[in-house]
């Protein structure tokens, strides 16, 4: 009987200490995953309280320095100003994963040509083309200002670094080819995340008219971006377990992989011009990524680093140098 009362003890102990055990196990796990998730919540998801969202992102010293307006305000916001005087159309297209996708476009006189403006991480085209969309537009360029899923009016919950955003961007210029009786040159601009965007779209399928890319400060992937973010900014090297994570949330909630987001494989495949531009005093993405991009690209290309300038910065500190190389640029490939 002693016997008995004994072992059944011994099982209950050892009963607890097991339960014990998985609880610690799963409070740790649910730590190690939350951490991802807040990554996550912080670089991709982007649904609710867009305005605030942006305010804290912006509110890190690295993103600071590298807008355009901390040490170009008032072109910035002169330009910004400008762009909201126009008498724009909205146009609408529906992404492959069923999202309304929103876009403003504004004809020019006598036009040579269209370009299509992609904008960068959490921006807005009248931002991010503050200062180069007027120069375009008095010299012939039918602009579309694309609001990027999630931001402006375009519906969507996540931002996915360029893996659906360039899905979006061959499908905005094919909405532009539909609109182009006169069969003008087509160009895709972008920016940051936008221009990123605009090279992975390259590797696909887009109408005849597309002559060329124009890329300022584009990175070169998702994963790689991260990285330097997590290793600058952070001083962290060692990620691999966040990048697992945020992979992970990547498919689980947003429906594509990391690996998705990359410019690699499209510039093997590119055969359109890009221009290429990088400030080599970007700390928000390193001018590496652009040599990189500019490294593969087998098209012919063009590669302008402004010594002095910052994260979409070259325009406003050699503008006279960046309209003349944008200005050939079309007058070669038209």
């Amino acid at each position: 009987m002693a016997n008995t009362i004994e072992k059944e003890v011994g099982y209950q102990i050892m009963k607890n200490k097991i339960i014990k055990l998985f609880g610690a196990a799963l409070g740790a796990f649910a730590v190690f995953m939350a951490f991802g998730w807040s990554f996550f919540e912080m670089t991709v998801r982007f649904k609710d309280n867009k305005k605030l969202a942006r305010k804290k992102w912006f509110a890190l010293s690295h993103t600071k320095v590298n807008h355009p307006r901390h040490k170009f305000e008032k072109e910035y916001e002169e330009g910004k100003a400008w762009c909201a005087q126009q008498d724009m159309l909205d146009c609408y297209i529906t992404s492959a994963d069923g999202l309304t996708l929103h876009a403003s476009y504004l004809p020019a006189e006598d036009a040579k040509r269209f370009v299509l403006l992609s904008h960068g991480y959490k921006g807005s085209g009248f931002g991010d083309f503050a200062y180069t969309s007027r120069f375009l537009h008095e010299n012939g360029c039918n602009l579309l200002f694309i609001d990027q899923r999630c931001c402006g009016a375009s519906e969507g919950e996540c931002i996915t670094f360029g893996a659906k955003e360039k899905y979006d961007v061959q499908r905005w210029a094919y909405y532009i080819a539909r609109q182009n009786k006169e069969k003008l040159p087509i160009y895709l601009y972008g920016e940051s995340m936008g221009a990123a965007s605009v090279l992975m779209a390259s590797g696909y399928k887009l109408p005849r008219e597309v002559k060329g890319l124009i890329s300022d400060c584009g990175f070169r992937s998702m994963k790689g971006q991260i990285q330097d973010m997590a290793a600058n900014w952070f001083h962290l090297h060692w990620i691999g377990l966040l990048l697992f994570r945020l992979n992970l949330f990547c498919a689980l909630f947003a429906g594509f992989h990391m690996k998705d987001a990359d410019t690699a494989e499209a510039m093997r495949e590119n055969q359109r011009p890009v221009l290429f531009f990088h400030g080599a005093k970007d700390t928000y993405v390193d001018p590496g990524n652009t040599i990189y991009n500019y490294s593969l690209c087998r098209a012919p290309k063009e590669l302008v680093i402004m010594s002095e300038a910052r994260h979409l910065c070259s325009a406003y500190e050699e503008p006279e140098r960046y309209k003349e190389k944008l200005l050939s640029f079309f007058e070669q490939y038209d």
